[in-house]
């Protein structure tokens, strides 16, 4: 027979998780209260930015408060990620990472200083950044065949250059020189603008780069591109080739983007975010914006994504491994 302690336990349970849930209804019903920063882990005007900048003009219109942008970079991506995985789970601090701040710092990192998964939710998959071989024009270099050819006869004689260690543009060639049995040098870059600046100038012979990042360079003749890692050409470079159809397998990759809140932020207010961020990635004005820059939308929500951010994670961290690459 339940006591009356029971009883009262039990009530007084009852009553907190209804007041609970009437408390989160009510914060999202009046969510947002202030501006919202979207946080870029990364230096600004790369493509990663760019793109969450055309996003947060867009959802200033839909929420009706300021979302602003703040390009907090440095350590691969973990300064940003690591002080949005902080804040106040109220929604007002979110953050676009990718296959690096939610994934490979989990393995490249002693100390990233957060964890992807736990410290998390995700609010959106966008889609994917396919990469590119892109070398400057000063290098006698027109096919993915003469880079394996020069690359074997001179072995860590080229440079290649990366967004970070840790980011897709390295982990991409490391997995291009295990299935080549190449060797080149890494000079890893804070950010995409500063590595294209010097693929320009011809100081860094190859990169494997995100398509947006290098994309306007490339159709202003500045730089020239060899090969995309994908296994379709890409509409924007309809006369680029792909790796599969000069000969190499098994070296294809692409590096995803995703919007993140806090993982505890209430579940009302991650639904409001969610739908948000999903609808404006579907709004054929925003879609056509960002197309336009290279990327490759595939738009996801939470339960689509979840399944498709573990197993990215577990790709990578297999990359990582044959690739030898240790944590720092």
């Amino acid at each position: 027979m339940p006591t009356i302690f029971s009883v009262s336990r039990r009530l007084a349970l009852g009553l907190f998780a209804i007041a609970t849930v009437f408390t989160a209804n009510a914060s999202a019903q009046t969510f947002p209260n202030r501006v919202i920063k979207l946080v870029v882990p990364y230096p600004a005007g790369g493509p990663t930015d760019v793109i969450a900048r055309i996003v947060a003009e867009e959802m200033s219109k839909e929420l009706g408060h300021n979302v602003v942008v703040e390009n907090l970079a440095g350590a691969s991506g973990a300064v940003g990620t690591r002080s949005v995985a902080k804040v106040e789970p109220d929604g007002h601090t979110i953050i676009f990472g990718n296959n690096q701040t939610h994934g490979n710092n989990m393995f490249l990192l002693k100390e990233p200083g957060y964890d992807a998964i736990k410290d998390f939710a995700p609010l959106a998959g966008a889609g994917a950044f396919e990469h590119v071989f892109v070398v400057p024009n000063s290098l006698n270099v027109k096919s993915i065949q003469d880079l394996v050819a020069l690359a074997k006869k001179n072995p860590d004689k080229l440079n290649y250059g990366s967004t970070g260690i840790g980011s897709g543009s390295h982990l991409a060639t490391e997995l291009f020189m295990a299935r080549t049995g190449t060797k080149m040098t890494h000079v890893p870059f804070r950010g995409a603008a500063p590595l294209v600046t010097e693929l320009i100038a011809g100081r860094i012979d190859v990169s494997n780069s995100t398509l947006p990042s290098v994309l306007g360079q490339v159709q202003a003749d500045e730089i020239r591109a060899i090969g995309i890692a994908s296994p379709q050409r890409n509409p924007q470079l309809p006369n680029v080739p792909t790796l599969r159809e000069q000969g190499i397998t098994n070296a294809d990759a692409e590096s995803w983007a995703a919007f993140f809140a806090p993982a505890n932020t209430p579940k009302p207010i991650l639904d409001k975010l969610s739908t948000t961020i999903v609808g404006i990635l579907n709004k054929p004005e925003a879609k056509a914006r960002i197309m336009k820059l290279g990327f490759t939308l595939n738009v996801r929500d939470p339960e689509a994504f979840k399944p498709y951010l573990a197993q990215e994670i577990q790709t990578w961290a297999e990359i990582i491994k044959a690739a030898n690459i240790k944590a720092e």
